[in-house]
């Protein structure tokens, strides 16, 4: 994930001016490496290495957005619906 995409991200779903490590803004840069460790998986099977890190990234992913649900409901709502994610 490169530094511009990354900044999108955070610019998007960042709760005020100074907020870079909100649930939201960790859950959507998140989202978007393993979007980017998924497509690499497709190219390259055996890269175990990398795909015990994906596995990583979906787990604190899944943990944050349990987190989430649990604190702010509408939030946690509005983040599955903007990033397309299933639950």
């Amino acid at each position: 994930m490169d530094k511009a995409t990354k900044a999108k991200a955070i610019e998007e779903f960042r709760i005020n001016d100074k907020d870079c490590g909100s649930a939201p803004v960790q859950i959507a840069v998140l989202t978007g490496r393993i979007n980017e460790l998924t497509e690499h998986m497709k190219a390259n099977k055996k890269d175990h290495h990398t795909r015990r890190g994906l596995i990583c990234m979906v787990n604190r992913r899944r943990k944050l957005l349990n987190y989430l649900a649990g604190e702010n409901q509408t939030q946690y709502a509005d983040i599955i619906e903007r990033l397309n994610l299933r639950r």
